[in-house]
């Protein structure tokens, strides 16, 4: 029988047995893999015996970084490019629109000096980038508008063109010398605004009476006195580079006297009074018996003579005579430039200055058509520009321009 097993009054305290693992005694370290202080488990691993290890101290230990690289540190570099791409285009097109308007400048004064324009015109060229048709010579469309252009008697308010295809003589934009234009289409305007102060017509008013007509209506000095003038102009191309006019329809009013209409129409033209001369005239008993003593008068009157001798002796009958509505009529009828002609003493006893009707009866039609005339004449050009269409609009006569092979400057003289 076996004794019984003893049991051990106080048991073993474990933390002591762990104190003896934890510090081994170093007298009892063993052969390598027995286990020791380096190596309490037995494992044969020491420090410094690791692979790719050379015995160095390892670094200061760090936290891992678990966000990663942010997207935003890859943006300033784009960012950059993009501000620096937008920096270089803005200089260049301040660089092309600098050269513009020097080019600009420096087609005024030659234009200017060409053409002999008192007036500086403005040029505009248009299309971009304008430094790619520096380094060809070559304006794809360039506009200019001259203002107050001298054509003959009159002015033109405004010429406007535009040119395209221009080969330029020189170097853009600091040296032209010249251009050769390929085509170039436009308009001229002769304003209304302008026309009476020209023609030395005072207070005149020019206005749109049809495709091609237009009404005149303004004043004259005549003999000291200011005459109403009327008339119509109608207008028509005269060749390539003019316009003509026809005058007609004219009529120039003494106010309350007369109306003469010049022309050789007798039937619409001559010497007239005036309704309320011919009613004042009808009205004064010794006015109308100084007419009605001139048979002349008697016969263009169209009264029987047996009433004009019984009006004559009876004041009775004269009333009756130019009382009636029809005898004033009748008068306004008369044509009095062969009467004043044969009996000038008629004009003074009717109360008509004769000075003045004088005067009124010495305009001839070609002298006064000449001074309402609305010719012009396009100012001398190098090249083929020509008129084609005209018309009248509110603001004047307008007609289109067109034109080829156009040269100015040097390109004119040769220079290439």
């Amino acid at each position: 029988m076996r004794p019984p097993t003893r049991i051990a009054s106080h048991p073993p305290n474990p933390y002591d047995e762990l104190a003896l693992l934890a510090t081994p005694d170093p007298d009892d370290a063993g052969p390598p893999g027995a286990g020791g202080a380096d190596d309490p488990l037995g494992l044969g691993l020491a420090p410094g015996s690791g692979p790719g290890d050379d015995g160095r101290d390892e670094e200061a230990w760090q936290p891992p970084n678990h966000r990663g690289k942010s997207r935003p540190a890859a943006v300033p570099l784009v960012l950059k490019l993009a501000v620096t791409g937008l920096v270089c285009a803005c200089l260049l097109l301040a660089c092309d629109r600098f050269a513009v308007l020097y080019a600009q400048d420096r087609a005024e004064e030659k234009l200017q000096e060409s053409l002999g324009l008192a007036t500086a015109p403005e040029v505009d060229i248009r299309g971009f980038p304008f430094l790619t048709q520096v380094a060809q010579r070559r304006l794809d469309e360039v506009e200019v508008s001259v203002p107050d252009v001298a054509a003959d008697r009159v002015s033109l308010a405004e010429v406007r063109a535009t040119a395209r295809d221009i080969r330029v003589v020189g170097s853009l934009p600091t040296s032209i010398r010249g251009a050769v234009v390929g085509s170039v289409d436009g308009d001229v305007l002769l304003s209304f605004d302008d026309l009476g102060r020209e023609l030395g017509a005072s207070q005149a008013q020019f206005t749109k009476d049809g495709e091609n007509r237009v009404r005149m209506a303004g004043s004259l000095p005549v003999a000291g006195h200011e005459v109403r003038v009327r008339a119509e102009a109608h207008l028509r191309r005269d060749g390539d580079r003019a316009v003509s006019t026809t005058v007609d329809h004219m009529r120039i009013d003494i106010p309350g006297l007369v109306t003469y209409r010049p022309g050789k129409d007798r039937a619409h033209s001559g010497l007239r009074l005036h309704p309320r001369a011919a009613a004042r005239i009808s009205r004064e008993a010794a006015h109308v018996k100084a007419l009605l003593a001139v048979p002349a008068v008697v016969d263009r009157l169209g009264v029987p003579r047996e009433w004009v001798e019984r009006a004559l002796r009876s004041e009775k009958a004269l009333h009756e005579l130019t009382g009636s509505p029809r005898f004033a009529q009748r008068l306004m009828r008369l044509n009095l430039v062969d009467v004043v002609r044969d009996h000038p003493w008629l004009l003074e006893k009717a109360g008509i200055d004769p000075e003045l009707v004088g005067a009124l009866l010495s305009l001839r039609p070609p002298e006064l058509s000449e001074r309402l005339s609305l010719d012009f004449r396009l100012p001398d050009a190098p090249g083929g520009l020509r008129l084609r269409d005209i018309s009248v609009e509110r603001e004047g006569v307008r007609a289109d321009l067109a034109g080829t092979g156009l040269t100015f400057g040097e390109a004119a003289d040769g220079g290439s």
